[in-house]
């Protein structure tokens, strides 16, 4: 069985090598990139298994890039996580609505990232969809 391959499209370089090397520990292969924008041009041309979508980002936010994911049929049933600093319950809401599979407000624990990501890769998170979580 081939690793599962990530995409992190956020805008904080830090941010996307400390999720590179936590993923990369649980065995996936990592694509990075700092716009919606590119992460739509990965999407197109790469077998991705999910996205971690962040939520404000300069070109195009990920708000943006779920629509167009969700619009397009190779990636509308992609799990995708929004990742994102926006606190407020009306942003969890729309995103979900929007087809995010999951919600995670920044600042986050990286450690309950990683077991929801292993979720959605087994195949287990589908109980879970449309959580909201608000960890510091």
């Amino acid at each position: 069985m081939s690793k599962p391959k990530i995409l992190v499209a956020d805008d904080d370089r830090m941010l996307r090598a400390l999720l590179s090397h936590k993923l990369k520990a649980l065995g996936c292969d990592i694509v990075a990139t700092e716009n919606g924008k590119e992460a739509l041009e990965v999407l197109e041309n790469e077998s991705i298994d999910l996205v971690i979508l962040d939520g404000m980002m300069p070109i195009m936010d990920g708000t943006e890039a779920l629509q167009r994911m969700r619009a397009n049929p190779k990636t509308a049933d992609l799990p995708v996580i929004m990742l994102t600093a926006r606190r407020r319950e009306e942003d969890a809401i729309l995103a979900l609505e929007m087809g995010a599979t999951d919600y995670i407000s920044k600042p986050f624990n990286p450690d309950e990232l990683m077991i929801r990501i292993r979720r959605w890769l087994n195949g287990s998170g589908q109980n879970q969809a449309g959580s909201v979580s608000s960890v510091s």
